[in-house]
Formats: structure tokens, sequence, C-alpha cells
């Protein structure tokens, strides 16, 4: 097994795993890393997006031979306090229910905010793809635009 460099969070780390591990599983049980969740396994549900250089990344599918240089992000270490806005205003918002999909949620929404600082409904409905079981999808929709004004 070949030695992967990885900028997780910004510190180098070096693992070694078979070259077509998903970096979901590097992240958990390499790094010890859980907050990025297992939900699907097929990048449908969207619980294991991280970021990749800043893009909403599914790392249940992605090989941790195609990270590369890639700076990844998991929930960790998006805010090291939880005081990121986008945590804020899921707090405000009261969004988590079961609570299980949120790490990805949170996630895919700090990456559309990146891209688009004021987004419309139909711009988060795009974004936001991931699942949520408890049907908290209005909730994630306000907390996103509340995000989006604490900026």
């Amino acid at each position: 097994m070949p030695p992967f460099a990885l900028l997780v969070n910004g510190r180098r780390h070096n693992v070694n795993v078979a070259a077509d591990t998903p970096l979901l599983w590097v992240l958990r049980d390499s790094l010890g890393l859980t907050g990025t969740k297992f939900g699907c396994g097929i990048a449908q549900c969207g619980a294991c997006t991280v970021h990749l250089d800043g893009e909403a990344t599914r790392s249940c599918v992605t090989p941790v031979s195609e990270v590369g240089t890639s700076r990844v992000t998991t929930i960790e270490g998006l805010s090291p306090s939880s005081t990121h806005r986008v945590q804020n205003a899921w707090t405000a918002e009261d969004v988590p229910q079961c609570g299980y999909c949120q790490s990805g949620q949170i996630m895919t929404a700090a990456a559309l905010l990146a891209q688009k600082p004021a987004p419309s409904d139909a711009d988060i409905d795009a974004a936001m793809t991931n699942i949520c079981r408890c049907g908290t999808y209005l909730r994630i929709r306000a907390a996103i635009h509340r995000a989006a004004k604490e900026a």
C-alpha cells in the first residue's frame, strides 16, 4: 500500500491505505474524524460531504488516490470552535432533528455560500441535493438565507 500525504483541516497526514480506499474511510478510520458520516455509499445522500479545495465533494466515492494535493476540509475543520456562520444559522433556525445528515448539509451549504454569497431559493434547491430523512428542508433553506445575511 502506498503512503498518501493528505492536507486535512490544515494539517498534513500520511496514511498507508489502498489507492481505491474512499476518502470517507480514511477520514473516519485512519484519522479519527468521525463528523463525516456514511449514509449510502453511492454519492446520493450527501451525509459524507467534505470540501476539496472548497468544493463540496461526496467522500464516499472519492478514492484517496484522487485527492492529490487538494485541501480537505471536514466538519471538524470548518470552524474549530463550531462558530462558522452556517453552523450558527443552523442553530438559530433549529435545523437538526435527528442530526445524522447535518454535517454533510452544513458542508454543502458552506460551499454554496462561498460560491454564491446571496443565493436565491432556486440556487439553494439546485445546490442542496443532500437527503434529510427528517424533512427539514424548509429550515435548511431558512438557515442558508440567514447565514448569507451574516456575511
